[in-house]
């Protein structure tokens, strides 16, 4: 019993000696074993004494290492304390306190040997978490909530730890709609091992809050619904309502009335009454949530004072908001503004602008006196704030090398309702490129991308050929264009700008593998590859097989379809963009063998193994192009040239009765050139720039230098084809309204295309060639007509064998010699992306679509087209290329008391968007 009461002494002694540290006790801390008499008289000095620490021991640690305490509490063995009144025991107390590692922590001084004491730390650790559970909410809230709470297994569960998890639970919920979270935290002992401990999570959501109004008051001169309209975070609950709101306010009242009152006081005197009248009680929005989120909330605040200020109220402000839960459990939000005055430019006046004149820095510009202020437009024209989309004073400059350009406006003058501005100037020096660096291209070559660039070092710096360089290295079709960067490194002390282009390698080559039913031949595979950046100069590389050669750009692909006894095509062609690497020339060379037999019976549906090598048609075609780029009218032209040798083989062949034979030999020696112009600024989702392109297919003109008397044959006629042939394709992506989504990445985009094809002859007594001819309908995929050179034309909502178009006198192109010399296709296309990320871009589409085909001059007309509407959509995989299918509906397939199903067809692609 003495022994205790020595105990008790030296810890209340060291108590008054360490302070606070002794804050916390528990039951469960044991004290030194043994205790050494002359400690009793150690506090009782008048005269502090110092005393060196010859040794420190841990007690009561589980977690955590003996020497890893030491070192937290900065004590050691061989300092020096002073007793009484020195601090060092409270600071190691306090040390290891902000760890928030221990519940209780005491230090005892266990021995005395001259002037040398020896020290015991007895600690209790906060308990670690050994599991989490959620009370009150469905099992798959809980296993959102578990990566959310912000607390982890194996984790010491501290005071602030569970208030953060608290505030994440509401958060969550908060963001879901529910305001009124209550939560309360269990936590218990868990049984299974020493120090752990089990948290409970009582969750009560309560009921999910809605907007119910959101109301305005103060707004004199802007209409309630358009400021609503602002508020994209911020909706009311979808609802038809013609019910008042008792004491609604109605905008342009600081007042409130009923409903009654408004409309005996004010009446339906004109339409901007009425449309003021029915704004408030008429409401119907699809798929609004009517969730509640303060930041969203907080954001929509300046998004209204935004919206006033392009209005020129610049004085606009939110006066107070205030939000209250309605009976039937709805919260209501009330927003009163004070607009002030509406604003107008006055004069604007130019400084510091040697370059270009005043008035041609005003016609840029393009703001007059009296127009609307607005300070973010300003600013825009300006070119200030970041890249525009050009045609601003900033673009102007920058384009002539002026990369350190500022335009500062200053207001000079502030009258009644107008404001004046001086722009100053400070043009700066023009800079030259120094350096240009590529970072991230791991298997494309530096010279690739570097050929692409139009920014050259020694070079005037232009933000035009910036633009232009990114969307050269966009087009490659290689790299991530959400992730392409361009970082500047400007020197304004000599003048210098160093550029560096960040790219994000992706998946280029394709594989194509499907199996269709079609054709008159039964089920048909079709099995090939793309490498759209190969190597050709590494294929003798075994190194550089990983797994294929890649870098280079070129283009190889290989296709491959049959059915084994009726049909059989093989296809390779290989594209070299920069042939001899210096200028963009490119060389393309193809090549196809296909052969369609009649072994296959309609009738018994089986095949005749002997008829397979005594009936057939066998077609193939070698082709080789060469390209240039043009420098005028500008570098986005390119002109084509191609020759191509086709052969068609019959033998007792009769399925094509317009052939000329069933026997024999065709042949078709053709040139091309074509004219292209290409400005969209990328290849799988444009959303601005066109594509245009005019060629001409001709053959030598046989008839003028042979015997007409050859011709009276009609196989003979067709010994050599001939003809020439005109195609016209134009394409337009215009971005209709603003970015939207997080990343601002989805945007409306509408196309526009017309298209127009033409087949001639060269004499009088030639009927024009039965091959090349086009046929127009369906999706455009090829069929067995096209083995025979048809350009196939797609048309959506009307098939190919469509003969009931009370339009056409005759559409009945069951045939070649009744497929069409001439067509004329039209296109609108509304796209909006759901996806832009490289590895799968997807996108929704509705079309309308008007497209026919004629025979001759004598009966063309392009306003007889046979209409259709429809939807669709598109997914982009970089290993498989294009997916895509169509709903279409022939509006000139309707009859009157017909199905809309009667008249509509469903098309599908894959590997590329038909024509």
């Amino acid at each position: 019993m003495q022994q205790f009461y020595k105990r008790l002494l030296i810890a209340f002694l060291t108590f008054l000696s360490v302070g606070s540290g002794f804050a916390q006790q528990s039951s469960d801390t044991s004290a030194p074993t043994s205790v050494d008499p002359g400690l009793l008289n150690i506090y009782n000095v008048k005269v502090p004494k110092k005393y060196t620490i010859g040794g420190i021991k841990i007690n009561g640690n589980r977690f955590y290492d003996e020497a890893l305490i030491i070192s937290i509490s900065g004590m050691a063995v061989g300092d020096e304390v002073v007793i009484p009144g020195g601090d060092n025991f409270s600071k190691a107390i306090t040390n290891l306190w902000k760890q928030n590692l221990f519940n209780n922590v005491e230090i005892y001084i266990t021995k005395l040997e001259g002037s040398v004491i020896y020290v015991e730390f007895n600690v209790q650790e906060r308990p670690r978490l050994s599991n989490i559970f959620f009370k009150g909410i469905r099992k798959g809230e809980a296993e959102d909530l578990e990566g959310k709470v912000g607390i982890a297994k194996s984790q010491v569960i501290t005071e602030n730890r569970r208030r953060t998890a608290i505030e994440n639970i509401k958060k969550y919920y908060a963001d879901k709609g529910y305001q009124q979270v209550n939560v309360d935290v269990l936590e218990t002992i868990d049984g299974t091992g020493v120090g752990l401990s089990i948290l409970t999570f009582n969750i009560n959501k309560g009921k999910k809050v809605k907007i119910g109004d959101i109301y305005f008051s103060g707004n004199e001169n802007v209409s309630a619904l358009k400021l609503k309209k602002q508020m994209k975070g911020t909706k009311e609950m979808s609802r038809l309502s013609l019910k008042p709101v008792e004491e609604k306010p109605i905008y342009g009242s600081n007042s409130r009335i009923t409903f009654k009152e408004y409309l005996k006081n004010n009446g339906f005197l004109s339409l901007s009454k009425t449309k003021q009248f029915l704004d408030p009680w008429f409401r119907f929005k699809l798929f609004s949530s009517a969730k509640f989120n303060r930041k969203k909330y907080e954001e929509d605040k300046e998004k209204i004072l935004e919206y006033y200020n392009s209005l020129g109220y610049r004085d606009a402000v939110i006066v107070s908001d205030t939000s209250h839960i309605t009976k039937k459990g709805n919260l209501n939000v009330d927003i009163s503004v004070t607009e002030g005055r509406k604003y107008y430019f006055g004069n604007i006046s130019w400084k510091g602008n040697t370059k270009y004149k005043d008035s041609i820095l005003g016609l840029v510009l393009g703001i007059n006196k009296g127009d609307i202020y607005n300070l973010e437009t300003l600013n825009k024209r300006l070119g200030k704030g970041g890249a525009g989309e050009g045609g601003d004073v900033g673009s102007l400059y920058q384009d002539d090398g002026y990369l350190f350009f500022q335009a500062n406006p200053i207001e000079t003058s502030v009258y009644n309702d107008t404001i004046d501005y001086e722009i100053r100037i400070q043009e700066g020096p023009q800079a030259t490129i120094d350096k240009v660096t590529i970072e991230g291209n791991d298997k494309t070559k530096e010279h690739v991308i570097r050929r692409e660039l139009r920014t050259i070092p020694g070079e005037k710096f232009s933000r035009t050929d910036l633009i232009r360089s990114q969307r050269e290295i966009v087009n490659l079709g290689y790299f991530n264009q959400e992730k392409l960067g361009m970082n500047f490194d400007p020197h304004p002390e000599t003048g210098t700008v160093d550029i560096k282009y960040t790219v994000e390698e992706k998946s280029a080559d394709q594989l194509e593998l499907s199996a269709g039913w079609g054709g008159g031949i039964g089920l048909t595979g079709t099995l090939g590859v793309s490498f759209n950046n190969f190597s050709v100069k590494n294929i003798w590389k075994k190194s550089a097989w990983d797994p294929l050669p890649t870098g280079d750009g070129q283009k190889l692909s290989l296709r491959v379809q049959s059915n084994g006894r009726a049909f059989r095509s093989y296809n390779f062609s290989f594209t070299e963009p920069w042939l001899g690497g210096k200028k963009r020339n490119s060389f393309s060379i193809n090549y196809f063998n296909t052969k369609y037999t009649n072994s296959y019976n309609y009738l018994t549906g089986r095949f005749n193994k002997a008829a397979g090598d005594t009936s057939y048609l066998k077609s193939q075609n070698i082709g080789i192009s060469l390209g240039k780029q043009l420098k005028w009218p500008d570098d986005y032209f390119s002109l084509v040239y191609a020759v191509n040798y086709t052969s068609y083989k019959l033998r007792n062949y009769n399925a094509f009765q317009q052939l000329p034979s069933d026997n024999g030999l065709f042949n078709n020696i053709s040139f091309r050139l074509a004219l292209s112009r290409a400005s969209v600024d990328q290849p799988i989702f444009p959303r601005s720039g066109s594509n245009f392109s005019l060629s001409v297919q001709f053959t030598p003109p046989y008839s003028w230098f042979r015997p007409r008397e050859k011709y009276t044959d009609l196989a003979e006629s067709y010994k050599w084809v001939e003809y020439h042939k005109w195609r016209f394709n134009g394409e337009w992506y215009v971005p209709i309204g603003k970015p939207m989504g997080a990343e601002k990445n989805r945007q409306f985009v509408l196309k526009a295309a017309a298209k127009f094809g033409f087949i001639g002859k060269y004499s009088n007594f030639l009927n024009i060639s039965p091959f090349e001819r086009f046929q127009v309908g369906n999706a455009g995929i090829q069929n067995t007509f096209g083995i025979i050179g048809y350009d196939i034309i797609a048309h959506r909502g009307y098939p190919v064998y469509d003969n009931s178009d009370p339009r056409v006198n005759s559409q009945d192109q069951t045939s070649t010699n009744k497929y069409f010399t001439m067509f004329n296709k039209y296109t609108l296309e509304l796209r909006y992306p759901f996806s832009t990320n490289p590895s799968s871009t997807i996108y929704g589409l509705t079309f309308f679509e008007a497209a026919n085909g004629w025979y001759d001059f004598k009966d063309y007309n392009p306003f007889k087209l046979r209409r259709s509407v429809g939807v669709g959509m598109r997914f982009f995989l970089p290993m498989f290329g294009l997916l895509g299918f169509d709903y279409g509906v022939g509006l000139d397939r309707l009859r009157p008391g017909g199905k809309i199903k009667d008249a509509a067809s469903f098309t599908f692609m894959l590997g590329f968007e038909p024509e």
